[in-house]
């Protein structure tokens, strides 16, 4: 038996686990990068537009999104007029002025993981339920694996923060940032 195999047996029977390091692991020197642009995200979800905004819609969520569904969304094109309102909105153009090559995709959401305002389509019409969402809303913030995104078929890692009205979590800004310019 291998030396490896044996120690991890021995983990095992010991009732420890250990978890090995693979290719969606951050090591130090990105998670260092992450986190300096985790800052600025958290700035950016403090700003009166996407606070104001996600604070007007858990207030009164519009009649056409109880309709809404994630089959729904999925079949809807990046042109349609729902879709665009959410990139045309003082919450889409505010993540839209704030995108760089660095950032792949930006979306906020209200309490309840609605869209209120994206950089661009998202795959999901709501995170209800989805850790990058629960996370933010409990007044941290989360950080994804190394993934491939699925829109755009880069390597990305996501990081999302609460959206805050003082100091309570009323959404959450999500934000996919690029591996390949986080290492350069």
């Amino acid at each position: 038996m291998k030396l490896k195999t044996l120690a991890l047996l021995l983990l095992s029977m010991a009732g420890l686990t250990f978890k090995t390091i693979g290719a969606d692991a951050v090591d130090a020197v990105l998670q260092a990068k992450v986190d300096a642009q985790v800052k600025q995200i958290q700035a950016w979800a403090s700003d009166p537009v996407l606070v104001n905004a996600v604070k007007a819609q858990n207030a009164s969520q519009p009649a056409d999104f109880a309709a809404m569904t994630q089959e729904k969304w999925a079949a809807l094109t990046v042109m349609d007029p729902f879709v665009r309102s959410f990139n045309k909105n003082g919450v889409g153009l505010f993540l839209k002025n704030k995108k760089t090559d660095l950032i792949l995709r930006m979306f906020v959401s209200d309490a309840n993981g609605i869209k209120v305002g994206f950089s661009s389509k998202t795959l999901s019409w709501s995170h209800k339920g989805d850790p990058k969402h629960e996370q933010p809303m409990t007044g941290k913030t989360w950080q994804g694996p190394l993934e491939q995104d699925k829109a755009t078929g880069l390597q990305q890692v996501q990081v999302s923060v609460p959206v805050l009205d003082g100091d309570k979590p009323i959404g959450s800004l999500v934000v996919g940032l690029s591996v390949a310019k986080l290492k350069e």
